[in-house]
């Protein structure tokens, strides 16, 4: 596939990123907050066996009962990994390292990558929790209502995914 300028600078530029030792961090965190593998289909499924995939050529597309096309160390789902991996950065496989791309463009697009690689936790998690919904949305609160209702997703209580972020080599203003 032929990438477009933009596409290959965008990559380039999720690349430099992906060296931040608080991104790494945060990654981190996500995967452990969503209960994500790399090769996990619907979270935490895959702790148990089920739920897996080993075609990284793509997306693998619906997991659990089909009702939800979550997948990867990220939980991403089909159309977002279609606009945040395809069309911004010219990507269409599913690997390890495409998925670790694909989070930083996404929280990109939430306006949270500065705020991560300059140790802005708080202002971090607020803006990734709109995109994740295993994220509070702040001190004291719980991950973001859908619908105006508690969405029912389990969820990281906000001082465990500082506590998180920090034991994965995460730094805090």
């Amino acid at each position: 596939m032929l990438l477009s300028v933009k596409q290959e600078k965008r990559r380039a530029e999720n690349e430099e990123y992906l060296k931040n030792k608080n991104v790494k961090a945060f990654l981190d965190t996500i995967s452990e907050a969503e209960g994500g593998d790399y090769h996990a289909k619907f979270g935490y499924g895959w702790a148990r066996g089920d739920w897996k995939f080993t075609d990284e050529s793509t997306h693998p597309g619906a997991g659990f009962g089909g009702s939800t096309t979550a997948s990867g160390r990220y939980q991403i789902t089909k159309s977002t990994w279609k606009l945040q991996c395809t069309t911004a950065m010219g990507l269409t496989d599913f690997s390890p390292h495409t998925q670790d791309l694909t989070a930083i463009e996404i929280l990109r697009s939430v306006k949270a990558i500065d705020p991560i690689a300059n140790g802005d936790i708080k202002d971090a998690i607020h803006k990734a929790s709109g995109q994740w919904e295993a994220l509070p949305m702040g001190p004291g609160q719980a991950n973001r209502p859908l619908n105006g209702k508690p969405s029912g997703q389990k969820y990281m209580p906000y001082d465990d995914v500082v506590s998180t972020y920090k034991k994965f080599g995460g730094t805090a203003k």
